[in-house]
C-alpha cells in the first residue's frame, strides 16, 4: 500500500507547479499600463466658524405666564384720603409710620405711614403694643398679619428657630436643639415662607442690573430616596431631572434675583424668566449669561422681541412675511461646558444675540469676562444653607411644597440679612466697639444694600415683624 505522505507531496508539488504557470500567464502591470501623474492634495475643508445670523421666528412664542399677568393687578380702591396731622398734644414718641389700619371698610385701611394710626400700652402685660385707628376707632396689635399674632412662644425662640432653617440646619435638627415639636417647627417655618415670600414681591421691583446670570441646580425629593416610587419611575426622574432649582443673581451686587422649583422644560424656562424680567424696570435690558440649556435663547426671545418686516430680495414675487426677531438692545451669550466621565473637557463662549464686541463693553468696565462662575458659586452657597438641596444627607423633602418654603426662607435671608465680604466699604472714620476689641474699619453690605433697595442690614426678627401692605403705595412726599 502507497502511505498517505507520498499523496501530501504529489498534491503540493501540483500547487507549486500551478503557482508558476500563472505567474509567468499573468502580464506585468508596470510593463503594460503607463505611469500615472500623482493627484494633487486638496487641504482640508475648514469650518465656518461664523454663527449663522438669526433668521427670525414666523410665530411669537407662547407663554403662560405672560397670560395670567394679563389679570388687573391689586389696587388702592380709591384715591388717598388726606394725611392726618396731629397738631395737639405733644409729639408721638412710638413710629407707626409702617403699620396700616386692617379694616377694609375704613377709608384708610391698606394706607402705610399717612398718619392715622396711634399706639396705645400693652394689654394684659403682653409683649406687643396696641394700635389705635383714630378714623374708624379699631383697635389691633401691631404683630397682626405677621408670624408672631396668636403665638404663645417667644418671639426670641421663634427668630432662632427660623434662623436655624436660614443656615442649613434640618428640620428635626432644630426641634431637637430647642427642645420643640418637630411638627411645631414645620408650621413656623410654612407660615414665615407665606410672609418672606410676599416681603420679597413687595421689596424686589423696578430692579436695575447690568447682567443676569442665569443655572440650575438638581434637587433630590425623598420619595425617589425612601422607595414610594417604582425602581423604573426613579430611574426616569434621575434622567429627565424633573426637580430643578431655576436661580437668577446679579454678579455685581450679588442679589439673589429670583429662584424658582420646576421641570428642566420651555414651559419653565418662560415662566421663570418672565420672573426675572417683572422684577427688571421697563426700560433695563441687561445682559444675559447662562450655559447651554436652549431653551433659554426662546424664552428671552418671547419677552424681548419684536415683529420685523424683512427686506424683499427680488422685484417680483410675494412680501415676505414678517419675523420675530430680538429687540436691538437684547444680550445673551452662553457658556456651552462639555463634560466627558464627570470632567470637563471643553469650554466654548457663543454669543446668541448681540455682537462680542458690544458684550465686551458690557463686561470690561466690571473687569469680567463671558462666564457664569458667580451662579454657580451661588448654588454651592444654596446647598450649604437650604437643607432639601444638600448632597448625601437626610434632611430632604417629601414634596416639592416644602422645598418651595426653605427657599423662600433663603431668598430673603440671602438678599437682605446676610452681609457679603466682597460687598463691604471702608469706612471714613473708624468706629470704636463697645468691648475692648480693635475699631470697626469696615461697613457691612448686603446684596440688597448694594443694589439700592435699602439702607441698612435687616436682623431676621425686622424681617418677620414687617407688615406687607395690601397693594403697592404712593411714594411718599
Amino acid at each position: 500500500m502507497v502511505s498517505n505522505l507520498f499523496f501530501y507531496q504529489l498534491a503540493l508539488i501540483a500547487l507549486l507547479g500551478l503557482c508558476l504557470l500563472l505567474h509567468c500567464a499573468w502580464p506585468s502591470d508596470r510593463a503594460t499600463t503607463s505611469p500615472t501623474p500623482p493627484q494633487p492634495t486638496l487641504p482640508p475643508r475648514k469650518r465656518r466658524r461664523e454663527p449663522k445670523p438669526f433668521a427670525g421666528l414666523t410665530h411669537t412664542p407662547h407663554c403662560d405666564a405672560c397670560e395670567q399677568a394679563r389679570a388687573p393687578r391689586p389696587q388702592a380702591p380709591s384715591a388717598p384720603p388726606p394725611r392726618m396731622v396731629m397738631t395737639r398734644g405733644r409729639p408721638r414718641q412710638v413710629d407707626t409710620s409702617t403699620h396700616f389700619c386692617p379694616n377694609a371698610d375704613c377709608a384708610y385701611g391698606g394706607w402705610v405711614g399717612w398718619g392715622n394710626l396711634r399706639a396705645n400700652g400693652h394689654p394684659n402685660g403682653g409683649p406687643w403694643r396696641q394700635l389705635l385707628c383714630i378714623a374708624c376707632r379699631r383697635y389691633f396689635l401691631e404683630s397682626l398679619g405677621t408670624i408672631f399674632h396668636g403665638k404663645c412662644a417667644s418671639v426670641d425662640l421663634i427668630v432662632r428657630v427660623i434662623a436655624c432653617l436660614a443656615e442649613g440646619l434640618g428640620i428635626r435638627g432644630t426641634a431637637r436643639v430647642f427642645e420643640v415639636d418637630p411638627n411645631t417647627v414645620l408650621q413656623w417655618l410654612v407660615e414665615a415662607a407665606e410672609q418672606l415670600h410676599a416681603f420679597a414681591r413687595h421689596v424686589l421691583h423696578d430692579v436695575r442690573v447690568r447682567q443676569v446670570q442665569f443655572d440650575e441646580l438638581f434637587a433630590l425629593l425623598s420619595a425617589v430616596k425612601d422607595g414610594k416610587v417604582s425602581e423604573a419611575e426613579a430611574i426616569e426622574r434621575l434622567e429627565r431631572s424633573p426637580q430643578w432649582v431655576w436661580v437668577a443673581m446679579d454678579p455685581e451686587s450679588k442679589l439673589l434675583l429670583a429662584i424658582d422649583v420646576g421641570d428642566r422644560t420651555l414651559a419653565m424656562a418662560q415662566r421663570f424668566v418672565h420672573h426675572v424680567v417683572q422684577l427688571l424696570a421697563p426700560d433695563c435690558a441687561p445682559l444675559f449669561l447662562t450655559d447651554g440649556f436652549r431653551e433659554y435663547m426662546t424664552a428671552l426671545l418671547t419677552h424681548y422681541g419684536q415683529w420685523v418686516q424683512p427686506p424683499r430680495r427680488q422685484d417680483k414675487g410675494p412680501t415676505p412675511k414678517p419675523r420675530w426677531m430680538p429687540v436691538p438692545q437684547l444680550l445673551y451669550a452662553q457658556v456651552v461646558k462639555t463634560v466627558r466621565r464627570r470632567r470637563l473637557v471643553r469650554v466654548r463662549h457663543r454669543v446668541v444675540f448681540g455682537t462680542l464686541e458690544t458684550v465686551n463693553a458690557v463686561l470690561a468696565p466690571l473687569g469680567c469676562q463671558i462666564n457664569t462662575a458667580f451662579i454657580e458659586r451661588l448654588n454651592l452657597t444654596i446647598r450649604q444653607h437650604v437643607a432639601a438641596v444638600g448632597r448625601r444627607v437626610s434632611t430632604l423633602c417629601k414634596h416639592e411644597a416644602g422645598l418651595r418654603q426653605q427657599l423662600a426662607l433663603y431668598h430673603v435671608y440671602h438678599n437682605f440679612c446676610l452681609p457679603h465680604a466682597s460687598l463691604r466699604q471702608p469706612l471714613s472714620q473708624p468706629l470704636p466697639t463697645h468691648g475692648h476689641g480693635s475699631a470697626k474699619t469696615w461697613q457691612p453690605r448686603t446684596p440688597a444694600m448694594a443694589a439700592g433697595l435699602t439702607d441698612h442690614v435687616w436682623t431676621l426678627r425686622e424681617v418677620l415683624l414687617f407688615r406687607v401692605p395690601p397693594w403697592p403705595q404712593p411714594a411718599r412726599v
